[in-house]
């Protein structure tokens, strides 16, 4: 059975910088595959703007070209396809000068919902929404959405808050996390506060430690350029692993609504404690074989950015008082893999007499590339014999449990632009969250910054450098592995 959709209100979309490669690969065929699904109105308008010298016709060609080539959708057909590319017009833009600005006005509908996809870099943002509002495109029915990286540390992001709170107010704004879009995501807060079995143990009593994992088996080969400036930090933890640390350990909030969960979240990241020097590593894939190692996809001989961190992470707060969390992420690992691992502590005592190589019970929360959830779980070994303990997993894979109904569910961009003509800002971070994220990040960047060192080398196609693995053995730990 699939889940019935329910259409949004009547909306125009502008895509600035709408022939981009954001727009190609994540935008347009979301929006197609919502009006494949039933949940754009018949009389939506997708209004594209970019510099690129196109007419209408031109940017429908665009559109066209990218939905046939990153759309698999067996309810999408070409009838379907040519009532989408009726809803989309197009206007050039140059977002430095003031010609066009009145000719995009002219697109726009009084008395419905205007949203503004700022698919452009950051270094745009506060130039659109000044030009934006100096020419009245916006009023109480709009809304913006910009992407990440929002801002490169504490002092540009809070430049970046006050250049678009200086033109909207902040339930206008919408700052993007796909990774909050995500199922599995959104999953991990029904099975917290929707059932009563987790809820009790969900605390340094019961929990052993946390481990969160977003390992990918690419390097940086195309895109060097701007990950050289940023790093697996800034590029990864201060937002996506951020995010589901804040969704693992925050307390309830009082209802599921935008600020109460927010609010929330941001308690966890300001009672993050600093991280000092002996719990993380830094890493930089070397491999020598067909120019594969990060200084050849960088093109920097002496760079020092990371493509590998790993953090031990402690939160100084009732619930999570003496259980770390530990957080990696890196390029050109062994597998593409992202899942969070709530890992319980054994029993107090032991009531079977020999040895049994005893895991613990984990609940693993699989975001890619399988998404579901697992248990794992101690039974008994079949058989006669006596008692013989062994673990097996209690496996629920979204494409099983959910069968026709997973293939048709939205993607993580589909979801949250949605979300925006909702006027459902639960899965975006305010402005605040953004905030204390970088101040807690900061210093830690600083740290290595004053030391020179280089980030230790690993071999493509690993589980990371070698030491990152000290950081749970003198604990008495091990990460999991990372595999397909």
């Amino acid at each position: 059975m699939v889940a019935k959709t329910i259409p949004v209100d009547p909306f125009d979309l502008v895509i600035l910088g709408a022939t981009g490669d954001l727009a190609q690969r994540k935008i347009l065929p979301g929006l197609y595959r919502r009006m494949c699904a039933g949940q754009l109105p018949s009389d939506a308008r997708i209004i594209g703007a970019s510099r690129t010298d196109i007419n209408a016709d031109g940017f429908r060609a665009f559109a066209r070209k990218a939905i046939t080539e990153y759309v698999k959708d067996s309810r999408c057909n070409t009838q379907g396809l040519d009532l989408f590319l009726a809803m989309l017009d197009y206007e050039k833009l140059d977002v430095f000068a003031d010609d066009g600005w009145k000719q995009l006005k002219r697109h726009l509908r009084k008395g419905v919902i205007s949203a503004f996809y700022f698919s452009v870099g950051p270094n745009l943002f506060g130039e659109i929404s000044h030009k934006l509002t100096k020419h009245k495109l916006t009023d109480e029915n709009s809304r913006i959405v910009v992407e990440k990286p929002f801002g490169h540390d504490l002092t540009s992001a809070q430049a970046l808050n006050r250049d678009l709170t200086s033109c909207f107010d902040e339930h206008q704004i919408y700052r993007i996390d796909h990774y909050l879009g995500k199922e599995t995501v959104q999953n991990l807060m029904a099975i917290r506060f929707g059932n009563a079995l987790f809820e009790p143990l969900w605390n340094a009593q019961h929990v052993d430690h946390v481990q969160i994992t977003v390992a990918e088996d690419l390097g940086i080969a195309g895109r060097g350029a701007y990950y050289n400036k940023s790093g697996a930090m800034r590029d990864m933890v201060q937002n996506h692993l951020m995010q589901l640390l804040c969704l693992t350990a925050m307390e309830p909030p009082s209802k599921y609504s935008a600020d109460a969960v927010r609010d929330e979240k941001l308690k966890v990241i300001r009672a993050l404690e600093p991280v000092p020097e002996s719990d993380y590593v830094r890493g930089q894939y070397s491999g020598e074989k067909n120019n594969d190692s990060y200084l050849d996809h960088a093109e920097d001989p002496d760079s020092l950015t990371e493509s590998y961190i790993a953090l031990k992470v402690n939160i100084a707060n009732w619930r999570w008082a003496g259980t770390p969390f530990y957080l990696r992420t890196g390029k050109r690992l062994r597998a593409r893999m992202s899942e969070i691992a709530v890992v319980f502590k054994d029993p107090p005592h032991s009531i079977f007499e020999g040895e049994f190589n005893r895991k613990g019970n984990v609940l693993v929360i699989r975001l890619q590339p399988d998404e579901g959830i697992t248990l794992r779980v101690t039974i008994k070994e079949p058989g006669p014999g006596g008692m013989r303990l062994t673990e097996v997993p209690l496996d629920m894979a979204f494409s099983e449990a959910l069968g026709e109904q997973f293939s048709f569910l939205p993607d993580a961009y589909e979801r949250l632009i949605m979300d925006v003509i909702r006027g459902d800002q639960t899965l975006f971070m305010r402005g605040d969250e953004v905030e204390a994220a970088w101040a807690w990040v900061d210093p830690i960047i600083h740290g290595w910054q004053r030391s020179h060192q280089r980030p230790l080398p690993y071999d493509p196609a690993s589980s990371g450098p070698d030491d990152a693995l000290m950081l749970l053995h003198r604990d008495g730990r091990r990460w999991r592995k990372i595999k397909a």
